[in-house]
């Protein structure tokens, strides 16, 4: 049995490490072996919410 340690809580900001977005915690997603986070995100070209699955070493705790 896997026991998931959750380094963001719901409705935490986090940062993309790749390209900097910063992002809202929504939930969090077990898939197969890893462990992926769901997070959403405000953007300004289209002028609505996006959600997107990120792994969680991918992620940073935004200041």
């Amino acid at each position: 049995m896997l026991f998931v340690k959750r380094i963001f809580k719901r409705g935490q900001r986090v940062k993309n490490k790749k390209t900097g977005k910063v992002m809202e915690v929504l939930n969090y997603i077990k898939l197969k072996s890893k462990i992926m986070v769901r997070c959403a995100w405000y953007d300004l070209d289209a002028k609505e919410m996006r959600i997107n699955t990120y792994d969680e070493d991918k992620l940073l705790k935004a200041s």
